[in-house]
């Protein structure tokens, strides 16, 4: 591909298969993450690709960090907003921070990473932005009405941006995966996890591998004429 990438949320997870699938087609690969700093340190060992640390709800560090990757690495052509925190409760035990933190890191973090890179992107006249929602921002989730609100505001976030990047060849899709095997889902006590799977058609938790494949495809030349779309990638759990 020849591009440059930046994953939100990169280096674990989701965000680090994305990393390793969109390294593997050629494309120039850095990860941003928030707090790890040990694990980051063993995924770039491990994968060569640099990891920055800031936090994606703040707009003057998505700013500025971008910036430094542009002029380290070359503009930016792709991102993929995957960075996103739970902070779960029924709405009578919710406080604001839960609510606040959620919205400015989940949606907010979509925002400010745009606003960071679009514009290049519009004068190029190339780019692909391409947000991670979630089958709970589609069907909602007993628990979450942070994560799902924002997580939905994503999906409405994505057709709108895409009907003002269209006309300068730049793309914006989500993906929605449903329940995927990582350290999330792990933290999920195990019959409540029971219960999820059970409502899954095709049995089981997907994959961070399945979830990659289908940015590789969305950040590709073939997803051109692809964009203000949901991907839905949940085994089954919810259809419309």
């Amino acid at each position: 591909m020849g591009r440059v990438a930046v994953v939100t949320g990169g280096t674990r997870g989701i965000g680090k298969a994305i990393c390793l699938a969109l390294q593997a087609k050629g494309v120039t690969v850095v990860a941003n993450y928030a707090g790890n700093i040990e694990s980051a340190r063993q995924f770039t060992a491990e994968t060569g690709i640099p990891a920055y640390r800031w936090d994606v709800g703040d707009h003057e560090f998505c700013i500025h960090n971008c910036n430094d990757i542009a002029a380290e690495h070359g503009p930016i052509d792709i991102v993929v907003n995957n960075a996103g925190i739970t902070r779960d409760a029924v709405l009578h035990r919710m406080s604001f921070e839960d609510w606040n933190e959620v919205m400015r890191i989940n949606l907010g973090g979509c925002f400010n990473m745009a606003k960071a890179t679009f514009p290049g992107m519009r004068e190029r006249g190339w780019g692909r932005i391409i947000n991670i929602g979630s089958v709970n921002g589609q069907s909602g989730q007993y628990g979450q009405v942070n994560y799902a609100a924002a997580k939905s505001g994503i999906h409405g976030f994505t057709k709108a941006l895409a009907q003002e990047g269209a006309k300068f060849g730049v793309t914006v899709n989500a993906i929605a995966p449903g329940y995927v095997d990582t350290d999330m889902v792990a933290a999920v006590p195990a019959p409540v996890l029971e219960k999820i799977v059970a409502k899954i058609p095709v049995g089981r938790l997907g994959h961070a591998e399945e979830i990659a494949r289908g940015v590789t495809f969305l950040a590709s030349e073939e997803a051109g004429f692809m964009t203000g779309s949901t991907m839905s990638i949940n085994g089954g759990q919810h259809m419309y």
